[in-house]
């Protein structure tokens, strides 16, 4: 099985509802590596993160309303170790539209 090191990214990322960043493919393992949110603006913004696992039907929040200053980057999800299996996702919402970049770094094996 190979394991192969990519990264998702969302420009602009929507405030009026969730976004897709990414979902594991079919017969994939994912780990992440981290999330870099970055606030392009001079104000304070909220970010929400959720991760749906798809073989449960259940939706959980990894982040909720945590807000980034301005004209900074959030980096999280890093240490940790979030596996996501085949057809999970993650999304992302912003609390002001067009706000925010995502950048997801991840390894899957297939």
């Amino acid at each position: 099985m190979a394991n192969t090191f990519k990264n998702a990214a969302l420009a602009n990322v929507s405030n009026s509802s969730y976004q897709t960043l990414y979902t594991a493919p079919a017969a994939t393992q994912t780990v992440i590596l981290g999330l870099a949110i970055a606030n392009k603006t001079s104000s304070a913004v909220t970010v929400k993160v959720q991760f749906t696992d798809t073989s449960a039907s259940t939706t959980f929040q990894l982040l909720e309303d945590v807000s980034i200053p301005a004209n900074t980057t959030l980096e999280t999800l890093a240490g940790q170790k979030y596996i996501l299996e085949a057809t999970d996702i993650l999304k992302v919402q912003a609390g002001t539209g067009s706000a925010i970049d995502v950048v997801l770094g991840f390894m899957e094996k297939a």
